[in-house]
């Protein structure tokens, strides 16, 4: 993965919008704990690569010291050669003081080169610099959304367990209801006046029937003395 892009996805990932996310999740709960386990093997594999990331910078410093050294010891090496050619200049040594300040010349032309390419260094290692601080950034505002995304997490299943907790005491309380004694004492008393009612109905009945057949014996007395009546009458008698 290239730095851009490796850059890129951190930043993404960074930035994303939990809430929104959640918003439109059927189970939040699951969905954070795959995000969750998304984000905490997005940070290893970012971590890997931020790991390179910094290997290769720490390598462009180190080559950019070597040829900061180097350049260091061609000069000390030049400066060396010169002043032994000046040495043997002034004892009429002329051929080998040349020799020698050619050696200084090869030394400081090679001091150049050093200097150079130490310098060409200096733009990468600023620019793979910048990157990784970058990469570092992103990197710690992952874990810091890591931290959030647990925190959800286990917001959300303290309140998804309370509110499971709430439904079974709110089912508990509907099943007390349903089964309150004292509705069954009033059913139950329904049921006594409803068999007293009818009780009172077939003794009312009863009632009646004994009272048809008493006036019924009246009507059969009043016969007996309208006959007992007449018979004196004919007999010319009275009964009194």
């Amino acid at each position: 993965m290239s730095q851009q892009s490796l850059l890129g996805r951190i930043s993404q990932l960074a930035r994303a919008n939990l809430n929104a996310l959640l918003d439109q999740a059927e189970d939040p709960q699951k969905m954070l704990d795959q995000m969750v386990r998304d984000y905490t093997s997005a940070i290893r594999e970012a971590e890997e690569s931020v790991a390179v990331t910094i290997g290769d910078l720490r390598l462009l410093e180190q080559d950019h010291a070597e040829e900061v050294a180097s350049a260091r010891q061609w000069g000390a090496k030049a400066v060396a050669a010169s002043r032994k050619a000046d040495q043997l200049r002034a004892a009429g040594s002329a051929a080998e003081a040349d020799r020698f300040d050619g050696l200084a010349k090869v030394a400081l032309q090679r001091q150049i080169a050093d200097e150079q390419q130490a310098k060409d260094f200096e733009p990468q290692i600023a620019s793979r610099a910048a990157v990784v601080a970058k990469l570092k950034d992103g990197l710690n505002a992952m874990h810091s959304r890591l931290d959030d995304l647990r925190g959800k997490r286990d917001e959300l299943v303290a309140r998804s367990r309370m509110a499971e907790a709430q439904n079974r005491v709110s089912d508990a309380v509907q099943g007390i209801d349903l089964l309150d004694p004292t509705s069954e004492v009033a059913r139950f008393e329904e049921k006594v006046r409803r068999e007293e009612a009818r009780v009172a109905g077939r003794e009312e009945l009863a009632a009646s029937s004994l009272d048809a057949q008493f006036e019924a014996l009246d009507d059969d007395a009043d016969d007996v003395e309208v006959e007992l009546r007449l018979a004196a009458l004919k007999a010319g008698t009275s009964t009194d």
